[in-house]
C-alpha cells in the first residue's frame, strides 16, 4: 500500500503529546515542528489517524512542497505537483484556505485563486478534457508559505478533529476538545484517581478525561471529507 507524508497540525507546545500520541499508533514520526507532527503512513493511517488520534486540529496529506517567490513561480510549481495522483477526474477541488507567514506572497485570496488555476491546467492536461463536472468527492487543498517555502497538502478530516460529534451546541469560546484532551495527557492523571475540573464550564474537561479513561476513540461519532476517497482509500 502506497505511502504518504501526513502532517498532523496541534496547538503550540502540544507537540510532545501529539507526538507521543502518534508513536503509540504505531506510526513513525517524521518530523516535529511548532505546532505540527509530520509522519509517515498509509491509507489505513489516515483513517487510524482522523479516528484515534486526541490532540490533532486535522490530518493533512502533503502532495508536495517548493519555494516560490512571484504568483508566476507559484503556479508554474503548483502545476508541476501530480494532482492526478490524487484527485479523480470528476472530483470537487478548492483551496479551502491559504496561510503566509513572513513570505513575499501574502494574499490570501490571490494565492488561492493562483493554485486553483494551476489546478486545472494540470488536470485538464492529463485527462484531456475542458471543462470538470466536479459532482463527485471533495478534495479541499490546504497550503502554508512559510518564508516563502510552500507546504500544499490534502485535507482529509474536513470540518476540525475537536469536532468530536457528541457536542450540537456549544456555549461562547469554549476550550477546544483537543486542548482539553493535551492538557490531561499532560499530567499524571489515570482513570482510577480522581479528577476535579476547576473551570465548571461546558465539561469539556470531564467528558475528554472520560473518553481517554474509557478508551474510547474521539473520532467514533463523526465523519471525514477521506471516506469518500475511494479510489486512494477502499472502504
Amino acid at each position: 500500500m502506497e505511502k504518504w507524508e501526513l502532517i498532523a497540525p496541534c496547538h503550540f507546545g502540544m507537540e510532545a503529546v501529539l507526538k507521543r500520541e502518534i508513536i503509540d499508533l504505531g506510526y513513525e514520526t517524521e518530523k516535529t515542528e511548532d505546532g505540527k507532527i509530520t509522519f509517515i503512513g498509509d491509507a489505513e493511517a489516515v483513517c487510524r489517524a482522523n479516528v484515534f488520534l486526541r490532540t490533532t486540529e486535522r490530518i493533512l496529506l502533503k502532495v508536495g512542497s517548493f519555494k516560490a517567490t512571484t504568483f508566476d513561480e507559484l503556479f508554474e510549481k503548483t502545476k508541476a505537483l501530480p494532482w492526478e495522483d490524487f484527485i479523480p477526474q470528476n472530483g470537487r477541488f478548492w483551496v479551502t484556505k491559504a496561510t503566509s507567514i513572513k513570505s513575499r506572497l501574502f494574499s490570501p485570496s490571490d494565492i488561492q485563486s493562483i493554485m486553483k488555476k494551476a489546478m486545472v491546467d494540470r488536470m485538464k492536461q492529463k485527462y484531456h478534457i475542458e471543462h470538470f463536472p466536479e459532482d463527485g468527492a471533495s478534495f479541499p487543498v490546504r497550503v502554508t508559505l512559510m518564508k516563502d517555502e510552500v507546504t500544499v497538502c490534502l485535507d482529509t478530516s474536513g470540518a476540525s478533529l475537536h469536532k468530536r460529534g457528541y457536542r450540537p451546541a456549544t456555549v461562547k469560546a469554549p476550550i477546544t476538545e483537543t486542548l482539553a484532551a493535551a492538557m490531561i495527557l499532560f499530567t499524571p492523571w489515570k482513570k482510577d484517581r480522581i479528577l476535579v475540573d476547576p473551570f465548571c464550564g461546558s465539561g469539556t474537561f470531564p467528558i475528554e478525561a472520560a473518553m481517554i479513561g474509557a478508551n474510547i476513540a474521539p473520532g467514533m461519532n463523526r465523519e471525514f471529507t477521506a471516506e469518500d476517497w475511494t479510489h486512494l482509500i477502499p472502504k
